[in-house]
């Protein structure tokens, strides 16, 4: 077994975002996880992140099939 398991800070700082949100997909079942030792720090296989990632990419790319942006909506969004 070659791959390192991951911390929360670590898959935090992969996907930029916080610990805390990290913590949040953990709890929520939406990232797979387990507690190892004795004080039960969770730690994240890269692989089940790199399947948590490539069902949010799907996910979002079915929103956005099923909420077309309008040209004024693009036209804002450029220009912020």
């Amino acid at each position: 077994m070659e791959h390192k398991l991951l911390t929360l800070a670590d898959v935090a700082e992969l996907l930029n975002t916080s610990s805390a949100q990290v913590y949040a997909l953990v709890r929520s079942g939406e990232l797979p996880a387990m507690k190892m030792g004795g004080r039960g720090q969770w730690r994240i296989d890269p692989e089940r992140l790199r399947q948590y990632i490539d069902r949010a990419h799907e996910q979002t790319q079915d929103w956005v099939k099923q909420n077309p942006m309008t040209r004024d909506e693009a036209v804002t969004e450029v220009d912020g």
